[in-house]
């Protein structure tokens, strides 16, 4: 934690609860959260934004080789083929029993993964507190069959505007932040004045910590599990003032670890999460971002991330991507 960043208390969750919760401000049937602040004129404002047309991809790969250790019973993707090209070469493949005709052959793939292995939505059927959800509704409603409301489903049209990069490590001149190191909300401003933008609502900020260039340089390592740094929970009345939709960090948990409430595990989920309804991404890659953004020198981009629509997931990866 860094220092001069006061602990946190349990009178302050309840406190942020209560000046902050979203909970009814779109309707007792709301599923969506903060992303209802995304509306189609910050949509078509940010595909006029594009200037260079430059894309860059936001996403880690899936594949075995991933930061999962099997902290949270999360492991890293397994892909195998059902069908390859060497089906294919050697005449095996058959349709119905039938080889198939005119040379034609084809490829296909099966994935088995937790959701949540790589670049993913914590979606608002994630976290409870005190045995509610987002909205209010009973965590019960999230049964081994998935979640009856605010599922992935629920943002497939969404997740598409206008982002920021607030890049921390250029604002202050490191290559990365320190596990420990709570971002603070002068912090955010700071990155934000480095990038020449001004926040706005409806905004999805891109939260870029160095955590993930530090795991590239030294391996993996606990990077999906233990200590980092983030967002600091003092940050909720900031990105409600702003009326923030969604942060996306290169961490696997947004928030700064060590946590800042003692014996507490990711507070600011709480407020943030369930009674914001804020969406939550987790290790985004902003690595090449970081680069184009300081060549073409503009920290705005058009960001499109719908998760993939698993229904009733607590979490789905998104194909990331960020064009300026």
């Amino acid at each position: 934690m860094s220092a001069g960043t006061p602990l946190v208390t349990t009178e302050a969750i309840e406190e942020y609860i209560a000046k902050y919760s979203n909970w009814g401000r779109w309707g007792d049937a709301d599923e969506l959260g903060a992303v209802n602040f995304i509306t189609p004129s910050i949509v078509r404002g940010a595909a006029h934004s594009v200037r260079a047309g430059r894309v860059v991809g936001l996403g880690l790969p899936f594949d075995q080789h991933g930061p999962q250790t099997g902290v949270l019973g999360r492991t890293n993707c397994l892909r195998y083929s059902t069908a390859t090209g060497t089906d294919h070469a050697n005449g095996l493949q058959r349709l119905a029993g039938e080889e198939l005709p005119h040379g034609f052959g084809f490829a296909d793939d099966v994935i088995v993964m937790p959701l949540q292995s790589a670049t993913h939505w914590d979606v608002l059927s994630h976290i409870f507190h005190n045995g509610r959800m987002y909205n209010g509704r009973p965590a019960s409603t999230v049964t081994a069959t998935g979640a009856e409301f605010s599922g992935a489903q629920a943002w497939r049209e969404s997740l598409v505007g206008r982002a920021v990069l607030l890049d921390l490590p250029a604002t202050l001149g490191v290559d990365w932040l320190e596990n420990g190191h709570a971002i603070d909300a002068d912090q955010l401003d700071a990155a934000a004045e480095f990038g020449k933008v001004k926040i706005r609502e409806g905004d999805i900020l891109l939260l870029r910590t160095g955590r993930l260039k530090r795991a590239r340089a030294e391996g993996w390592g606990t990077y999906a599990g233990g200590d980092s740094p983030g967002l600091s929970y003092y940050t909720v009345p900031w990105l409600a003032a702003h009326g923030i939709a969604a942060v996306a960090s290169d961490t696997w948990g947004v928030e700064v670890r060590p946590n800042e409430l003692p014996g507490a595990f990711q507070p600011f989920h709480i407020p943030a999460l369930v009674y914001m309804g804020l969406a939550l991404g987790e290790m985004f890659d902003f690595e090449g971002l970081s680069q184009a953004c300081a060549e073409e020198g503009r920290y705005e981009v058009l960001f499109s991330a719908p998760p993939l629509a698993f229904t009733g997931s607590a979490g789905a990866p998104p194909g990331p991507v960020a064009i300026l």
